[in-house]
Parts: structure tokens; sequence; C-alpha cells
């Protein structure tokens, strides 16, 4: 982890609450509590974007708690990491002994009002506020100001998010496929409509012009014998008649489909899974874990992990809605061989470029920037929905295996996993040149 850079120093150092001192497993008090959001839009069916927006957000929050808590830090030269206008936003009064508590509460306030079924984190915030209680992390005495503390900043993230352009989607208007040879159609088995078609309006946290991150010129529609595109769709069809048992547990680990659905006779079933953002934000808390970070390098790294994804995903998808790339289910059922399936079932939206690998590669790159080269880890991210845990000796080998694993799953083309690496990398060295991570 580099520590050299004064934010870091500021995270590292004069943190003087009584809660820091006790020795509590912070990392992982914070992960638990964030991941009963996650168990939120997994019942939500939370689409890739949306659960994007949401982590973004929650952790924002919590990160804004610790920021604006009137704790007294020991290094002067802190350079606040601002993603968000927050002039005129006054810090808290005297009182506030513990910012661990205030920022918990604070994510889950956020996490309440943001999804439909949000109200089942209210268990959530009555367990914290009676935990927080009996391990001495507030008292009784200054309960209240701690609350209205965290009611205030959630308050002021929550005014931001009304103003990111989410509430206007639903007037946007309605996609319709485009017609001719080479455009996304709806795929089965349930050939659902496609996952938010406006989401490039969307307002992002460090990115200013979108533009500036549209991914390469995909290969043009030709099924010419050795064209671009033909060996790309080729390389589809015969890659996933030949897997091996590895390959496979590759593909299925790194699925992350929230949309997938099994038949039972006439009877429609869905899959509950984690979204790609937030098997990072897994990723991410076993980080912090590991590296046993402090409670406010914790919510800082989570906090741009999430503003990351989120950006990410509003590249991603102007990508998507720009191209409207058929996807290799389709044209191979329409071109090859009409009984052909995928590994993985293919998600409700265009092709172009891969959300895996745009969003695997900016998380990844933001975490090595900040853990170092060479972090390994156990990713149990997924052993909640039924997979094994896997080893990884880097977060790059992580997100490489997530690119790769679309093609193996049947769902991406080759173009649109590498360009996808690129857009994701070049998203993540924009955000640290802004965070001051890389200079």
């Amino acid at each position: 982890m580099k520590t050299g850079l004064a934010f870091l120093i500021f995270l590292s150092f004069g943190l003087t609450s009584t809660a820091q001192k006790k020795g509590m497993d912070w990392p992982k008090i914070y992960a638990e509590h964030l991941f009963k959001i996650t168990e939120v839009m997994v019942t939500d069916v939370a689409s890739p974007p949306v659960a994007a927006r949401i982590y973004a957000y929650s952790t924002l929050a919590s990160y804004l708690a610790i920021q604006h808590s009137g704790q007294v830090f020991s290094n002067s030269d802190f350079l606040p990491f601002t993603p968000i206008q927050t002039a005129g936003f006054e810090p808290a009064s005297s009182g506030i002994g513990s910012f661990e508590f205030p920022a918990i509460y604070a994510m889950l306030l956020v996490g309440e009002k943001v999804m439909p079924s949000g109200y089942l984190l209210k268990k959530a915030q009555a367990d914290w506020i009676s935990w927080s209680l009996k391990n001495k992390v507030i008292t009784k005495k200054d309960q209240a100001i701690h609350l209205s503390f965290a009611q205030k900043i959630a308050d002021f993230v929550l005014s931001y998010a009304l103003k990111d352009g989410y509430i206007q989607l639903t007037a946007l208007p309605r996609y319709t496929p485009k017609e001719g040879e080479g455009y996304w159609y709806p795929t089965p088995p349930a050939y659902m409509a496609p996952v938010e078609p406006q989401w490039k309006t969307m307002k992002t946290f460090f990115i200013k012009n979108l533009e500036e991150f549209d991914p390469k010129p995909m290969a043009p529609f030709d099924l010419t014998k050795g064209s671009s595109f033909q060996v790309q769709l080729e390389e589809v069809y015969t890659v996933t008649q030949n897997l091996t048992e590895e390959q496979k547990l590759i593909a299925n680990f790194w699925d992350c489909n929230p949309f997938k659905v099994e038949f039972s006779g006439h009877m429609a079933i869905g899959v509950k899974k984690i979204s790609p953002g937030g098997h990072w934000i897994g990723i991410t808390g076993i980080a912090a874990q590991k590296a046993q970070l402090s409670f406010a390098e914790t919510a800082y790294i989570h906090a741009l992990v999430g503003m990351t994804i989120h950006d990410a995903f509003v590249s991603c998808w102007k990508a998507k809605y720009d191209t409207n790339r058929i996807r290799p289910e389709t044209a191979i059922n329409q071109k090859v061989d009409q009984s052909w399936r995928p590994l993985l079932q293919t998600p409700p939206f265009p092709e172009y470029t891969s959300g895996h690998s745009v969003i695997s590669t900016a998380s990844a790159v933001v975490l090595t920037a900040y853990f170092g080269d060479n972090f390994s880890f156990l990713d149990t991210s997924e052993v909640y929905f039924g997979l094994p845990e896997r080893p990884f000796t880097s977060f790059l080998q992580a997100s490489q295996e997530a690119a790769i694993s679309r093609l193996y799953g049947g769902i991406h083309y080759r173009d649109a996993i590498e360009y996808g690496v690129e857009q994701g990398d070049r998203i993540a060295r924009f955000i640290l040149r802004q965070t001051q991570l890389e200079k």
C-alpha cells in the first residue's frame, strides 16, 4: 500500500477515536454492513449499472461522514478527497467521539433510500445502534448527536443523488432495436428488454467528457470468410465447444448476471447473483481485511472503487448503446448453428464493449495503485452464492481472468474484451490522476 502520499498519511495517523483504539476488526465490520446493502440489491435484482450507483452513493456517505466528523487529524497537508462539491457543508459540531458510527449508519441510511426494498435495512440500522452501544462505540448520552450527524450526511448525499439524472431516465425515449443485420436483439430464454439504454445520460463523479473514453472502433459486422468479425464469431463458436473444466469454472465464477432465468416447465425462476460491481466491492473488502486497514482507510478505498465502478459503467453503457452490436448467441444461431447455446446466459443488453472487462480492469487498476503490485488474495465474494473461493496473485490477474471469462461463457467477442480492458484502464488512470494516487 502506498502510504507516502499526503491523503493516505491522513488516513493512517491521527485517528483519535476511542473505538479505533479498541483493536476492533473495522474492515470486517465495514464489509459486513456494506454486504447488507448488497443483499437488498440482490433481492431487488438491481441491474449492473444501477448496483454501481448504489455502491457509489452508499460508500461516499460513509467517507464523507469521516471527512466532516470534526476530528482533528495530525497531518495538516491532507489533500481532501472531494469527488463532489461539498463547499458550504459544515463539519459536525463538537461531540462526535466516533466517526465509525455515523459512517456506517449514514451508509445504511443512503442504501435505504436508493433501493426499492431499502426498507429492509431498517433492522440493520437498529442492530448497528444496539451493537455500537453494547461495545461502547458510542454512549447513550451522545447517541442523539451521532444519529443526527449521520442523517445530515445521508441527506446531503441523497440531495446530490437527486440531481444525477436517475429519476429522469423513465421520461427519456424508449429503446427500439435497430433494424438490419449486426444489431442487438433480445436473447433467450427470457427475451428481456434492454437494460438502461439511456444510462449514458447519468452524471459521473470524475469523468467530465464521456467521449474521451470511448473504446476503439469494433470490427464491423461482416460474415465474409476471414473478416475480423467472422474470425471472432468463429472463435466464440469453437472455443465454447471445447472448454476445459477450468475454463468452465472461470466462466461461472465471473458470471455475475443478476438477470439469469431458469425454466421449470412453464415456470420462470430467477437465479439471484451479484453484479460485476458487487464482485469487485467484495474484493475491495477482502483486501482491506488482509491489509488490516484502519476504518478510515477502509471507507476511503471502498468509496474510491465504488465511484470508479459507477463512472466505468456510464462509459461502458454509452459504448453499448452507441454501437448496438449483436450478441454471439444471436449471430451464431442465425448464421452458423441454430442449436448452439452459450455456457452463460446472455445478459439483456448490447455486446460492445464487455462490461466485466471494463469494470474489472478499472477496479483492479485502482486497487493496485492503492495496495501495490502482486497483492495476493483469496476471493470469497461468490461463496455466499454457492461458488467456491478462488486465489489470485494480484488484482490485475483477477481482472484479466474476469475479462477472458466472457469469451469462455460465449457472450462476448474478442475485441469487446480487449478494447474493454483498454477502456477500463484509461478510466482508472484518469481517476487516479484526479485523486493523486498516480502522478
